[in-house]
C-alpha cells in the first residue's frame, strides 16, 4: 500500500488558504468603510509579505549554515580516514 509523502503538506497548505480566505472574507463584510477596509487589507498584504521575505531570508541563512556544517563534517571525515590508512600502512 502506497502512502503520499506529501499528505501533511496538502493539510496544511488547506488549512492556511482556508484562513486566508475566511479572513479576507470577514474583512470584506465587516461594517468598515471600503477605503478603511483597503487600506487595512493593504498594510496587512505588505505585513506578511515583509514577514514571509524574512522567514525567506533565515531559511537560506539556516540551508546555508547547515551545508556548511555538512561539508565540514565530510571533509574532516575524510580526513580522518586518510589518517587512519596512513597509520594502518605504517603498523
Amino acid at each position: 500500500m502506497s502512502r503520499d509523502s506529501n499528505g501533511g503538506g496538502s493539510v496544511m497548505l488547506a488549512f492556511v488558504l482556508g484562513a486566508v480566505a475566511g479572513a479576507a472574507a470577514a474583512l470584506l463584510f465587516a461594517p468598515a468603510a471600503g477605503e478603511e477596509t483597503r487600506d487595512y487589507l493593504g498594510k496587512r498584504a505588505r505585513e506578511g509579505r515583509d514577514r514571509a521575505r524574512d522567514a525567506g531570508d533565515q531559511g537560506r541563512e539556516f540551508y546555508q549554515r547547515q551545508r556548511e556544517n555538512v561539508t565540514s563534517a565530510i571533509e574532516r571525515g575524510r580526513e580522518a580516514f586518510q589518517q587512519a590508512r596512513e597509520e594502518g600502512r605504517n603498523a
